[in-house]
């Protein structure tokens, strides 16, 4: 029988209804209120109550995160340094540029590249000169053909062909190259002189090469002074065969051009062998008007002293 049942046929006093209430108020008070201390009996071994939050709505879980395999699990524990959490919580990040298991760790740094320059960069070329992987003369500036260069070393080596100076790729070179003299290290001409015409090898000349655009002068067929020079145009080109220095003018000025051509040695007409400005700030990129352009001002004064009236002038 029910206590509602037993209530209906039975009487009660008010007072035991009075205590009856007050036992289902007290277990009320529990549940809702979870950290209230009862002063009631009941109310002590009354089940403990759920957590408050199972009964609100739970928020939506992140995306989940597929648990490691066993295997993976055993790698973290043992290559993780002491203190690193596992399982429940991740390592922390890495700091930047740690190799992971799917980044491959970077390639030594390189000692040099493009861009640099000075005198390691210089003696480098002098170097790669004497493996025949250079056919100009040292700069002491790593440009795109210095990269050049040392990438086809890199790839005759079976080295990382990357055109990058890693301490391999040094140790290698200088291994199989000498130390590079003063002369190999600051030739007078960025290209090397060409050999030079049969005609250039007696006498006095001004032995000048189209090919490696040097001018080189040669007492009996010995190189005493060289330079760089630079030609006229396709409309205006300088002419080649052999000539000989008709006269002298330090301070020249053109005419025709309307233009300075100082340290002036005509051996053609209005064509001479004479210092430009142009030259040496803007390099190849310009032409002359069909003189040879001498850009190195100390060079070409002193060989204006030295050269005489009728000389012969090779161009070729």
């Amino acid at each position: 029988m029910s206590w509602g049942e037993s209530m209906r046929h039975r009487p009660v006093g008010r007072t035991a209804l009075a205590a009856a209430a007050a036992v289902l108020l007290g277990a009320g008070c529990t549940a809702q209120q979870t950290g209230a201390r009862s002063q009631s009996p009941a109310a002590v071994t009354a089940p403990p109550p759920a957590p408050s939050v199972t009964r609100s709505t739970p928020a939506p879980d992140p995306t989940p995160t597929p648990a490691p395999s066993a295997g993976e699990e055993e790698e973290r524990r043992t290559s993780a340094p002491p203190g690193t959490p596992t399982a429940s919580a991740p390592p922390p990040p890495a700091p930047p540029g740690t190799p992971t298991a799917s980044t491959p760790p970077s390639p030594a740094a390189p000692m040099m590249r493009e861009g640099a320059q000075g005198e390691r960069v210089r003696e480098l070329q002098a170097r790669l000169r004497q493996a025949g992987h250079f056919d100009l003369n040292p700069t002491g500036y790593y440009g795109p053909v210095t990269t050049a260069s040392v990438s086809g070393f890199q790839k005759r080596r079976g080295l990382r062909a990357d055109g990058q100076v890693t301490r391999a790729t040094w140790s290698d070179l200088t291994a199989r190259t000498r130390t590079p003299t003063r002369a190999e290290l600051y030739p007078p001409t960025t290209r090397p002189v060409s050999d030079p015409d049969p005609r250039c090898l007696t006498g006095r000349a001004l032995c000048i090469s189209k090919e490696s655009r040097t001018l080189a002068r040669m007492i009996d067929g010995k190189v005493v002074s060289a330079m760089d020079v630079r030609f006229g145009s396709e409309l205006t080109p300088t002419r080649e065969g052999e000539f000989g220095v008709t006269f002298k003018s330090r301070d020249h000025h053109s005419t025709l051009y309307d233009t300075p051509m100082p340290y002036a040695m005509f051996f053609s007409g209005g064509q001479a062998v004479h210092y430009s400005a142009d030259f040496a700030a803007n390099g190849y990129n310009g032409a002359s008007h069909g003189c040879v352009n001498v850009r190195d001002r100390k060079k070409i004064a002193a060989l204006f002293e030295q050269v005489r009236v009728g000389e012969k002038v090779i161009v070729y």
